[in-house]
């Protein structure tokens, strides 16, 4: 994952190494959520400033949309985030 906000801009698409970290923190931690919540948190920072810096119309590739966004931001403020997701065991056949 980029050091920086601003490297992580500059990447095509934006936010992009942000997003692959939580796809590979998920796969190593068997798709417990709990356990990204960091790397989920830095994605949404860097997705935030990515608005603030190109407005709406952003290349979000990466990103919940502007809206999407700024509630799943209120939700882990208020503590509804991550801590309110399951982990569900399945069984195998």
């Amino acid at each position: 994952m980029p050091t920086s906000m601003e490297e992580a801009l500059k990447t095509d698409p934006p936010c992009l190494p942000r997003a692959c970290a939580i796809q590979d923190c998920l796969r190593k931690n068997n798709y417990n959520e709990s356990r990204c919540t960091d790397l989920i948190d830095a994605l949404y920072d860097c997705c935030l400033e990515l608005y603030k810096r190109d407005g709406p119309g952003a290349n979000r590739t990466c990103c919940p949309k502007e809206g999407l966004l700024k509630l799943k931001i209120k939700q882990r403020a208020d503590g509804k985030g991550s801590q309110g997701a399951e982990v569900h065991q399945t069984r195998r056949r």
